[in-house]
C-alpha cells in the first residue's frame, strides 16, 4: 500500500471513527427526545401517508411516493446487502442489534431533515425546487461558508459513491455473471443514466418509482424464501443476534470473535451508511416534494430508514444468520466478508440464491447512480448556478462508464471522505435548528388532529 493509499485509509478511519458515530447517535437522541419519539408514535401513520396521500395540487416538483422512491433508490442496495455483510463479518452477529438502534435514532434525525429541507427550499428560474442542507444551513443557520462546505463534499460523494463505484459494482457482478466485458456494461449504463439524468428530477422520480419497487420485491422475495425454508431456525438466529449484541461472538472458524463494543461500532456506522440518515443526502429530495406542509413530507421520508435498515437489511442478516457461513473462507483463502459473504450465504440457503443478489445488485446499483446524480446536481447549482447543470450531467454521464472499465480502490476511499465529511455541517444544523423542528412538529400534528 503506497503512501497516499494508507492517508486516505487513515483519514477514512479517523472520520468515520467514534466522533462521528457518537454525533451521529446524539442527534437522533436529541432529536428523538425534542420530538417526543415521533418515529415511535407516528410509524403506522407515516407509511399510510406515503403510500396513500393525495398531493397533486401541493407545491413542488414530484409526488411525496416519488420522493420516498428516489430516496429508497439511493440507500437501497449496496449497503442493504455489502454493507449488512461487512457489519457482520467484523462485529458479528450482535451488530444487527445495533444497526436496528441506530434506524431507530435515524428515523429521528430523517424527520428532521426533511422538514428542513421543505422549509427552507426555494424556486429556481427553470421552476424546479431547491432544498437541502445547503439551504437550510444558509438560511436557518446563517452560515454560508458550512453550507458550500456541504455542498463540496457532496459534489464529491456523488462523482464517487454515488457514480463511479457503483458502476464499478456493476460491471464486475455483470463480468462475474454473464461474462460481460466491463466496457459493454459502462456504455449501457452511460447511456441509461443520460437517458434518465437529462430528463431531470421528473423523469428520475418516474424511474425510482417502477425500479425501487420492482427491485426491493425481488430481493425480499429471494431472501423470504430462503427464510422460510429454514424456519425452525429462525428463533435462534434471533437469540444469538440478541446475545452478541451484549456480550460479543466467540471466534468460530475463520471468524476471531468480536467484543461488545466491536458490535455497536460496526453496527452503528453500517446502519448509518446504510439508510443515510445523518448524513444530509435525502434531504434533497426531500425537498422536491409536492407537500402543503414540511411536516407532512417529513412523516413520509422517515418511512425509507425504517424500510432500508428495518426490513432489508433485517433479512439480508437473518440469510446470513441462518445460512452459517460467517466465518468461511473464499476460494483464495481470504475470510469472506461484503457482498462474497452474502452471495455465500444465499448460495447456501437457495438454489442458484448466489445468482438471484447478484442480479439483484445491478438494478440497486443503478438506482443509486441516478438519485445521487441528482444530489449532486443540487449541490452543484448551489456553487455555481444553474449555468452549469448541463455540464455535470454530461460529466456525470461520462464517469459513469470510467467507473465501470476503471480500478477505484483509491476513489471509493476518497468519496467514502467525502460522504463522512458531508454530516458534520449537516448534523452542526440539525442541533442548532432542533427548535424550529420541534415548532413544525407541534403545527403539523396539530394538522393531523384537525384532520383526523
Amino acid at each position: 500500500m503506497g503512501f497516499l493509499e494508507k492517508g486516505i485509509d487513515f483519514a477514512n478511519r479517523m472520520i468515520w471513527g467514534p466522533p462521528l458515530l457518537i454525533f451521529l447517535v446524539f442527534v437522533g437522541a436529541l432529536l428523538t427526545v425534542r420530538l417526543k419519539g415521533v418515529q415511535f408514535r407516528y410509524l403506522i401513520h407515516a407509511h399510510k401517508l406515503a403510500f396513500t396521500a393525495n398531493d397533486e395540487k401541493a407545491q413542488g416538483d414530484i409526488s411525496q411516493f416519488e420522493t420516498l422512491m428516489t430516496t429508497l433508490a439511493a440507500t437501497i442496495g449496496i449497503g442493504s446487502i455489502t454493507g449488512v455483510a461487512t457489519a457482520i463479518a467484523i462485529g458479528g452477529m450482535g451488530a444487527l442489534f445495533w444497526m436496528w438502534v441506530a434506524a431507530l435514532l435515524g428515523m429521528a434525525t430523517r424527520f428532521g431533515e426533511s422538514i428542513l429541507a421543505v422549509k427552507y427550499r426555494k424556486v429556481d428560474s427553470r421552476g424546479e425546487m431547491c432544498g437541502g442542507p445547503m439551504h437550510y444551513i444558509e438560511k436557518g443557520l446563517s452560515c454560508k461558508t458550512l453550507a458550500v462546505l456541504f455542498a463540496v463534499f457532496g459534489v464529491c460523494a456523488a462523482f464517487g459513491t454515488g457514480n463511479m463505484v457503483q458502476a464499478n459494482s456493476v460491471s464486475l457482478a455483470m463480468k462475474e455473471l454473464f461474462g460481460i466485458h466491463p466496457l459493454v456494461v459502462g456504455v449501457a449504463l452511460m447511456v441509461c443514466t443520460g437517458a434518465t439524468l437529462f430528463g431531470g428530477i421528473k423523469k428520475i422520480g418516474k424511474v425510482a418509482s417502477y425500479l425501487v419497487p420492482a427491485m426491493a420485491i425481488f430481493y425480499c422475495l429471494a431472501a423470504f424464501i430462503a427464510i422460510l425454508l429454514n424456519i425452525n431456525h429462525v428463533p435462534s438466529a434471533f437469540v444469538c443476534i440478541f446475545r452478541s449484541a451484549f456480550k460479543g461472538q466467540a471466534a468460530s472458524g475463520g471468524f476471531i470473535g468480536s467484543t461488545m463494543m466491536l458490535a455497536i461500532e460496526m453496527g452503528i456506522s453500517r446502519g448509518i451508511f446504510s439508510s443515510e440518515a445523518g448524513l444530509g443526502s435525502s434531504p434533497i429530495a426531500a425537498a422536491a416534494a409536492r407537500t402543503d406542509t414540511p411536516g407532512r413530507q417529513a412523516m413520509i421520508s422517515m418511512c425509507s430508514v425504517f424500510i432500508t435498515t428495518g426490513i432489508v437489511c433485517t433479512i439480508t442478516g437473518l440469510v446470513i444468520a441462518l445460512s452459517k457461513v460467517l466465518g468461511t473462507k473464499g476460494a483464495d483463502g481470504t475470510l469472506l466478508n461484503g457482498s462474497a459473504l452474502a452471495l455465500r450465504a444465499f448460495e447456501q440457503l437457495l438454489p442458484f440464491g448466489g445468482t438471484f443478489v447478484t442480479i439483484a445488485l445491478v438494478p440497486f446499483a443503478y438506482s443509486t447512480i441516478i438519485a445521487w446524480a441528482y444530489y449532486g446536481e443540487k449541490c452543484v447549482e448551489y456553487l455555481l448556478g444553474e449555468r452549469v447543470i448541463q455540464g455535470y450531467r454530461f460529466a456525470f454521464t461520462v464517469l459513469t462508464l470510467l467507473g465501470a472499465i476503471l480500478g477505484l480502490k483509491m476513489v471509493w476511499g476518497i468519496a467514502n471522505i467525502a460522504n463522512g465529511l458531508m454530516a458534520f455541517p449537516n448534523l452542526i444544523a440539525l442541533c442548532f435548528l432542533s427548535s424550529v423542528i420541534a415548532k413544525e412538529t407541534r403545527i403539523f400534528i396539530a394538522l393531523l388532529k384537525q384532520e383526523s
